[in-house]
């Protein structure tokens, strides 16, 4: 039985090679799945030890000031590694800084077989949210009461191995099998327990029960697509007034459930448009529960008419939260399962033929490959969608998923309804109640030419005030460098002479033709990224407008540059001519693939007739989008063109854009005129209490059959909020670097009161980044945790989750965390909105629009800009307030929203709440007063 030593260390920094030096070791010996030994010292590290890696660990300059030096105890830690695996989560960094240590004492590097519980845990617990060492041992529930602490950390992950193992010896054998073959690239050293799996799997009788073999592969059994249906009474009143009132209703699923005046009214809107067969605009504040009041009412109508309803949001956890946690609790009401699905896009989805040809094709794999491989293979053994977000791959498995997403399997390979993840959820959509989606695919299916939802004529639309503007994106073009670059890389992977072991000749001429192409094409998009970028970097534009994540943004509108788009629009000429070429070699190899698609016994060739398929229609889509992109002819009053670039980095980030300016008439024709009833939620969709601006930008000012209605929160927001504009903050206008301090300033006072748990709101990206280096040299990291977004690093989850994890953190957000963004309960106790969210001037998209309306003869300020600038404020706003036992401070630097003459519009847009203007001491007296 292997003997594994599990190691943990703590240290001044992140590398050795830096001087950073050890402050901690814990070292666990493993053996038969029990502890045999375990070591820790403190270590004197002859420096420093900063104040962050103090707030983290506990450990302080003091406590190692007599601890013994690396050297004292190296002989003894050598010793603890010999003959045994080391084991570490993420054990480069460990192995790093010990063999540097070891070196330095006279000792060889250690070189024993490595085990990394990272990324043993991301293929063996693939669809773990987190792989971080604390967040896998609470979801494991293990114990970890000294997180970042060596010997603590060493044991949980010793914990965390004995698991892993365990999780290994469960599996399959044809997933073990396939294992055996893609994990020799890992880091990672488990041969010996794959086999030893193996071995034990040969003589367990229940091997088979739960798994079906799919293309060679051993996926979990899926069970039928839906239940029988079930009967609702005819008296819709009846059955509503049961379920919100009655003891074995809805109080039966959700403790403490009480009926809301709202929730019971959103309900009977819903039911009133779905059955009228009218279009519904209805606004429901913070706590009215629309989520669960809609559902009721799509799902009684959806079964007593035998018609399904689609249910679009624009956030994933939104989706989540309708899928996961209402539906349950109504089918728990009903004593009913409910048959509803969640429908996404083919690319969601894996198709196993292509996902096969991958695994027979491993050879070659680099680390990426083997690990997704490795990551897929026991995921498929999990999943009952086949759906790719249950999962992260690693950062470029995302190129390895495009070649095995059912979006490869649309033409030349038929595959069996069972066997195809995709067809087995249009199978369970077709039957479903009530279909979840997302604005983007809703806006796919209105723009494509193949429907991308099954057919629906009633729709509720959630997070509807967002629907305008992803429309724009999918009505629009959005094209960039790195995405065509991998795009033209995968069509010369995807037909690599590994594939074509008996090829012809002929064949493998295309081959080097069709390669040959897509080196020239890449080529020329190079020079022409080049050109575009280093042509806007020195135009007289450029600076002028950066996008809110700081892409510096250039306007196809301006003349004082044509000769700059005249020759880029040769240069796209040039590249589309070698996409032209591609495309038609790829049709020839076509050709040659037919017959033995034909008359092989193999998938193969029909494999990869589809992928050229893909490819083909690829090409034809870069051919469209780039044709009339820089040809003046083609100019269009309803369209923005616009480019944008990376202020700093690598000279090919580079992104193409053209929105439609005004949707209304689109969204018009395709959605509200051709559906029966569109029912379009949210809880800001008024501005100054009218529905006017929705209206407007939707197409439906005409409607005079629409429902209206804007329903209240119940939240006691008089009560629990207080709203506090300074009337000291220098012009923004006059000195911005003074108003950003003041702004720091501010913040770093107000964070000694709400011990952090700030959420601070930005409209553009370099006042955030500015307040955030300056913060930086304010604050103590001891005392607070900063995030800033586009800054720190991650996603816009990540840096939320960053924000909860530590106990005093100030969280620093542009355009995505405005909404959509729930931070419920003490995590989050103020909001600092630093400027009213306007769109920063010369946006192309705004520009071009305040441009229709004054050719209208309207005040684009008062008839576009305010009313955008409204909605956004109140998505901000209700940031704070997300339960009804939440109570904080919203703190405005704009004095704006008091001094100007549309400032009332904005407050009175909000619930009615205690507004203070006074100077910023006072107000930080008053907020320490009453939080």
């Amino acid at each position: 039985m292997a003997t594994f030593a599990v190691v943990d260390l703590e240290t001044t920094g992140n590398a050795s090679s830096k001087k950073d030096r050890i402050i901690e070791i814990g070292i666990v010996v493993l053996k038969d799945s029990r502890v045999v030994k375990e070591f820790s010292s403190l270590v004197y590290p002859e420096r420093d030890i900063p104040p962050f890696i103090t707030s983290l660990t506990g450990i302080d300059d003091e406590d190692v000031s007599h601890a013994p030096l690396f050297s004292e105890i190296a002989e003894e830690v050598y010793g603890l590694f010999k003959n045994a695996y080391i084991v570490a989560h993420n054990i480069e960094f460990d192995l790093g800084f010990l063999n540097a240590e070891l070196n330095a004492c006279g000792f060889s590097s250690l070189n024993n077989q490595i085990i990394d519980t990272v990324e043993l845990a991301r293929v063996l617990i693939p669809t773990s949210p987190s792989f971080k060492l604390g967040r896998i041992s609470e979801a494991l529930n293990f114990g970890h009461d000294r997180p970042h602490r060596a010997l603590s950390d060493a044991q949980v992950t010793g914990e965390l191995l004995i698991y892993l193992l365990d999780s290994l010896y469960k599996l399959p054998e044809r997933t073990l099998t396939h294992l055996l073959k893609v994990t020799s690239k890992l880091k990672s050293g488990f041969r010996e327990f794959i086999e030893e799996a193996l071995n034990r799997v040969r003589y367990r009788a229940d091997q088979e029960e739960e798994y079906t073999l799919w293309h060679g592969i051993a996926v979990r059994k899926l069970s039928s697509a839906h239940s029988d249906g079930f009967e609702i009474p005819e008296n819709y009143e009846e059955w509503l007034e049961n379920l919100y009132e009655g003891e074995d209703g809805l109080k039966r699923s959700i403790l403490g459930f009480e009926q809301r005046e709202g929730q019971r009214k959103m309900s009977d809107l819903v039911h009133q448009s779905l059955t009228e067969g009218r279009h519904a605009l209805l606004e429901a504040g913070a706590g009215t529960g629309k989520s669960l009041a809609y559902l009721v009412s799509a799902l009684y109508y959806s079964i007593k008419n035998q018609q399904r309803i689609v249910v679009s949001t624009h956030t994933t956890s939104l989706q989540n939260q309708l899928l996961n946690d209402e539906i349950p609790k109504i089918a728990e009401a009903l004593g009913q399962p409910v048959k509803a699905e969640l429908f996404k896009g083919r690319s969601h989805y894996i198709s196993l033929v292509h996902f096969s040809f991958e695994l027979e094709n491993s050879v070659h794999d680099n680390y990426d490959e083997a690990l997704a491989k490795s990551m897929i293979l026991v995921w498929l053994t999990q999943t009952t969608t086949g759906d790719i977000d249950e999962i992260q791959l690693p950062s470029n498995g995302q190129q390895f998923w495009h070649k095995v997403s059912a979006e490869q399997s649309k033409k030349a390979v038929q595959l069996k309804s069972e066997s195809s993840y995709f067809e087995w959820a249009e199978k369970k959509a077709s039957q479903a109640n009530i279909i979840i989606t997302n604005h983007s695919m809703l806006c796919l299916d209105l723009i494509s030419s193949e429907k991308r939802l099954p057919p629906y004529d009633k729709i509720i639309i959630d997070e509807g005030h967002q629907l305008e503007s992803v429309a724009s994106r999918y009505f629009g073009i959005r094209l960039n460098y790195k995405e065509l670059q991998r795009q033209l890389s995968q069509m010369g992977e995807q037909f690599s002479e590994r594939y074509f072991k008996e090829g012809r000749t002929a064949f493998k001429q295309l081959l080097d033709r069709h390669r040959q192409a897509i080196d020239k094409a890449k080529d020329e998009l190079n020079q022409l990224m080049r050109y575009l970028y280093q042509g806007i970097r020195k135009s007289r534009q450029a600076g002028k407008s950066k996008s809110d994540i700081g892409r510096i943004q250039y306007s196809l509108e301006d003349e004082k540059d044509k000769r700059l788009l005249e020759t880029a629009e040769e240069m796209t000429n040039r590249f589309l001519s070698n996409i032209s070429s591609i495309k038609r070699l790829m049709l020839s190899m076509k050709d040659q693939l037919l017959p033995d698609a034909r008359s092989s016994s193999s998938q193969d060739p029909a494999i990869l007739l589809n992928r050229l398929d893909h490819s083909i229609m690829i090409c034809e889509k870069i051919e469209n989008q780039l044709h009339s992109y820089f040809s003046p002819l083609e100019a269009n009053e309803n369209e923005a063109k616009w480019i944008e670039i990376e202020g700093e980095g690598p000279n090919h980030s580079l992104y193409m854009f053209s929105e439609p300016v005004q949707l209304n008439q689109i969204l018009r024709e395709r959605l509200f005129s051709s559906k029966q009833s569109v029912i379009v939620t949210s809880a800001t969709l008024t501005t100054n209490r009218s529905f006017n601006f929705i209206k407007g930008s939707l197409g439906i000012t005409n409607d005079n059959r629409l429902i209206e209605e804007n329903i209240p929160s119940p939240y006691s927001f008089d009560q629990n909020v207080k709203l506090m504009v300074p009337n000291d903050f220098p012009n923004v206008r006059d000195n911005q670097e003074e108003f950003i301090y003041s702004v720091s300033e501010a913040i770093y006072s107000m964070a000694h009161i709400t011990k952090g748990r700030m959420l601070v709101l930005f409209t553009s990206y370099d006042m955030l980044k500015k307040t955030y280096y300056l913060l930086k040299e304010l604050i103590n990291p001891e005392e607070y945790m900063i995030f800033g977004q586009g800054v720190s690093s991650g996603s816009r989850d990540r840096l939320k989750k960053n924000f909860q994890a530590f106990d005093q953190s100030i969280l620093l957000g542009t355009s995505s965390f405005w909404e959509g963004v729930d931070i419920p309960g003490d995590d989050l106790s103020c909001l600092v909105i630093v400027r009213l969210p306007f769109q920063p001037p010369g946006q192309p998209v705004q520009a071009k629009r305040e441009q229709l309306v004054r050719q209208l003869g309207k005040n684009p300020f008062m008839e576009y800009s305010l009313p955008e600038a409204i909605i956004r404020f109140r998505q901000g706003f209700g940031r704070l307030i997300r339960s009804s036992t939440d109570r904080g401070i919203v703190f405005i630097c704009d004095q704006r929203i008091i001094e100007s003459s549309y400032g009332k519009y904005f407050l009175s847009s909000i619930p009615d709440i205690p507004v203070t203007h006074e100077s910023t001491n006072k107000l930080i007296k008053q907020m320490e007063d009453w939080l």
